[in-house]
């Protein structure tokens, strides 16, 4: 059988989204644990387990599956994070690619959650990403000390480009394992663009699980959140971090409920321009009548917000500033910054000596599409910014 990939290069950010996450499972492979195909490790980097006795339970997270690669050493989700920040115990169930299949894996699943309940947790929680996500299912299956399952983009059966002829299996092998399950509540997340999701699992998911009367939430098709691998990102966090946890803490839940949240749709309170700032108009520059004269806002895929306030035009010539919210990793700060740039064939440019680059241009619908490069051309992020004076 031709097994689905479950990783893949995060694209030209995956550098900033990967910063501070390391997973633990690097270090373990090269210090004589790698030789074991299945292993129970702590999720978080230089975080510790709190234990049963404090601990609200204990939350595994399992990985995908590569073809050419192990994704035992890929690094934990930043939502795992904010599991352990609420109480939960971190852990990742790491598997070697060789022997790494749905019927094993989820069987070893099922005795570390016997495990973990033995040593006093009085409740397991099963996160999984892709394949991870297919074991998760699985393991709540075999399973009824799982009390909860966290499963995004579940796949097993390979991509609509490479294994058109078995991906479909996602979907009809998909539907039975949920049937099977009778007491966890479950929670899942399906993304437009995966190329491993065959359509239609939202809404069929929802009927089954509702059918069986099953605490549930369903986010079908998110937006701004698209493919695969989108709940690595730092907008997922973002958007759906403290849902995950009110998930999780909830004692009812019956499906309806919002879990879209706000962040995102006006600027937080961690983000500002600085007071001597004042936008163009009071200024009396030259470019009032121009449609990139403003305040712009929006966030990045890594999940930081993003103000642009254009303050002097003289000409062509721009000044404004550049406003960043705080990242997830302590080293990303809020902070901002003026810059100098030039209106050039429509489109407003920013390109200093030792900077990174910020590229504007107008949209049809009246937003801008903002690209962000890095200062040695290595990584970009695109998003999309709309005015908000």
């Amino acid at each position: 059988m031709k097994w689905g990939v479950g990783r893949m290069a995060l694209g030209s950010f995956g550098t900033v989204l990967r910063a501070g996450i390391a997973a633990l499972s690097l270090a373990l492979a090269t210090s004589g644990h790698a030789a074991e195909p299945f292993r129970l490790v702590p999720a978080l980097e230089n975080v510790k387990p709190i234990g049963p006795s404090v601990a609200k339970g204990a939350v595994i997270w399992n990985h995908g599956r590569s073809v050419n690669s192990e994704d035992s050493l890929s690094p934990s989700p930043y939502y795992m994070s904010v599991l352990q920040d609420a109480g939960w115990d971190a852990y990742r169930f790491n598997r070697l690619r060789e022997g790494d299949t749905l019927q094993d894996s989820s069987r070893a699943l099922v005795r570390q959650v016997h495990e973990l309940r033995e040593r006093g947790y009085q409740k397991v929680v099963l996160a999984g990403q892709s394949f991870g996500a297919f074991i998760s299912v699985m393991a709540a299956d075999q399973s009824d000390e799982v009390y909860a399952v966290v499963a995004t983009a579940p796949a097993a059966y390979g991509s609509y480009s490479e294994f058109y002829d078995s991906f479909r299996r996602n979907a009809t092998n998909f539907y039975p394992l949920l049937e099977r399950v009778q007491r966890a509540r479950v929670m899942l997340f399906f993304f437009h663009g995966d190329d491993f999701d065959p359509g239609g699992r939202g809404e069929r998911s929802r009927e089954i699980l509702r059918a069986k009367k099953l605490d549930n939430m369903v986010v079908d098709q998110p937006p701004f959140l698209t493919g695969h691998w989108a709940a690595s990102t730092g907008l997922f966090v973002r958007r759906y971090g403290e849902c995950m946890k009110n998930f999780l803490d909830a004692p009812k839940l019956d499906g309806s409920e919002d879990c879209s949240g706000n962040w995102g749709t006006a600027p937080s309170k961690q983000i500002a321009l600085p007071a001597t700032f004042q936008p163009a108009s009071i200024n009396g520059s030259t470019g009032e009548n121009n449609p990139l004269v403003g305040k712009w806002y929006g966030f990045y895929g890594n999940g930081r917000e993003v103000l642009l306030g254009v303050e002097k035009v003289k000409g062509d010539d721009v000044t404004a500033v550049y406003a960043l919210g705080p990242g997830l990793t302590e080293d990303q700060k809020a902070e901002w910054v003026r810059r100098n740039g030039r209106f050039s064939d429509e489109e407003l440019v920013f390109k200093e000596k030792g900077r990174n680059t910020l590229r504007y241009r107008l949209r049809d619908d009246g937003r801008l599409d903002a690209t962000w490069i890095s200062s040695d051309g290595k990584i970009s992020m695109d998003t999309i910014l709309r005015r908000i004076d």
